[in-house]
């Protein structure tokens, strides 16, 4: 009896330490999440990051750039509005161009780095490519595409080539060529190809058969700063599109930050929001992530502003785009003028003309002083049914204030045909576009040790 007892006993005994290893290994597993989350990171670097410009500098940079950018913008706005319809002959279409961000990346096989200006305004992917016939100086050799062994031309009946705004085909040869254009006279022209790209950080995705635009007539100065150009718009040519990805986020650092700031793709883009924006589509411009603007409040008082002010017509003017693109906001008349009257009010110091910065509502304060009093911006937008539709901005995100002068100023300006929400309103916010459900998420986070 003691006998069967022992044994039993033991039986017992093992059977308990087989099944708790075996749960143990189930846990495990659990917790370890055995499918892997499909995203990738790369790191955004300011244009003049190396430039060694001072506050002051960076910020009249920043200002002349965005002021190139609102009007071709606006020109391919009112472009596409009274377009004529498509022929088989190039015309010269005006999208967003250029940008503020440069990210690294590499092309072909074997892979050769270069930096691209990221924008969230256009679709088309492009790199120099060699034979050049027309091409800017660029920091890293211009890419060979006959010593790559992925390289492919793409034909003409490629849905890629379809999507072009402007492209013709050479009957003998099958190609899909291309132009853009852009409101400055900067412009690519060259072929549609397929390419590996590889992006990310530190271990970098790689991407085959991506459509890009390769090409050998480049001309425009706003581009030298990289070697191309990668565009986050919302058509089928974006990097965005042909990853077919769902989400991505940013989180901008500070106009005079050395730090990156970083972009998150896929899966790694997530956060829990304080502030959502319901995302709007213009059939007219399909690229341009539009917000549902409906006021503003200025310490602490909803402003006056006509009804409709920011809404998006039906013909595809009007309406609120989010740019990482362009550095300072720019609102509709109507609205911009009650802003600007808020703050003229609402700042105790005296008005100083900002002309050599290229704003218009600027202030004096006394030498030495670094922090100033001013008054809460907040926006309000329609979020869409869930969540909270109210972005409250740090200071820091709507004012610039330089010691080393005493000029204060409002990085908002005014515009007419469309209103756009620019980066410097964006530093230090976690940004999230989420497109299956149609929204911008804002969240408040120190950028730099994300």
């Amino acid at each position: 009896m003691t006998d069967n007892l022992k044994t039993s006993s033991m039986e017992t005994t093992w059977r308990f330490i087989f099944f708790s290893f075996f749960f143990m290994i189930i846990v495990f597993q659990i917790t370890a999440d055995p499918t892997p989350k499909v995203g990738f990171r790369v790191d955004l670097t300011r244009v003049d990051a190396n430039g060694n410009y001072t506050k002051i500098e960076l910020l009249q940079r920043a200002t002349r750039r965005s002021h190139h950018r609102l009007a071709r913008l606006i020109a391919g706005s009112v472009k596409s509005v009274a377009a004529s319809p498509p022929t088989d002959q190039y015309s010269a279409p005006v999208h967003a161009g250029n940008g503020e961000f440069l990210m690294d990346l590499s092309i072909g096989t074997p892979p050769a780095a270069f930096a691209a200006i990221v924008d969230t305004g256009s679709d088309l992917i492009w790199t120099q490519c060699l034979p050049c016939s027309d091409c800017f100086n660029q920091p890293t050799p211009i890419f060979n595409p006959k010593k790559s062994s992925s390289y492919s031309n793409l034909p003409c009946s490629s849905s890629f080539c379809a999507a072009l705004p402007t492209s013709s085909c050479s009957i003998s040869s099958d190609l899909c060529n291309y132009l853009y254009t852009y409101g400055d006279s900067s412009s690519t022209e060259g072929v549609l190809a397929a390419e590996t790209f590889r992006i990310g950080s530190p271990d970098p995705t790689a991407a085959p058969a991506i459509a890009f635009g390769c090409g050998d007539d480049n001309q425009g100065a706003g581009f030298s700063q990289g070697g191309g150009l990668v565009g986050l718009g919302r058509g089928p040519l974006s990097l965005i599109s042909q990853l077919k990805l769902n989400r991505f986020s940013y989180c901008l650092t500070s106009l005079d930050d050395s730090k990156a700031s970083p972009l998150l793709f896929g899966e790694l883009a997530e956060l829990k929001a304080s502030t959502t924006a319901k995302l709007l589509k213009n059939e007219q411009q399909p690229s341009f992530y539009y917000l549902s603007l409906q006021g503003i409040s200025v310490g602490g008082k909803k402003l006056a502003i006509p009804n409709g002010t920011f809404d998006l017509q039906s013909d595809g003017s009007g309406g609120v785009i989010i740019d990482s693109g362009t550095s300072i906001t720019y609102l509709e008349e109507a609205g911009y003028k009650k802003v600007k009257k808020a703050f003229l009010e609402g700042v105790n110091l005296p008005a100083a003309d900002g002309s050599d910065v290229g704003l218009d509502v600027c202030f004096s304060t006394p030498a030495g002083q670094d922090e100033v009093e001013v008054p809460k911006l907040v926006l309000h937008f329609d979020a869409g049914g869930s969540g909270v539709g109210d972005l409250e901005l740090p200071a820091e995100n709507y004012i610039v204030l330089d010691s080393s002068t005493g000029l204060l100023c409002l990085t908002v300006m005014g515009s007419s045909g469309m209103s756009i929400f620019g980066n410097f309103q964006q530093q230090n916010l976690h940004v999230l576009y989420d497109l299956e459900q149609e929204a911008v998420l804002f969240q408040p986070t120190q950028c730099d040790q994300l």
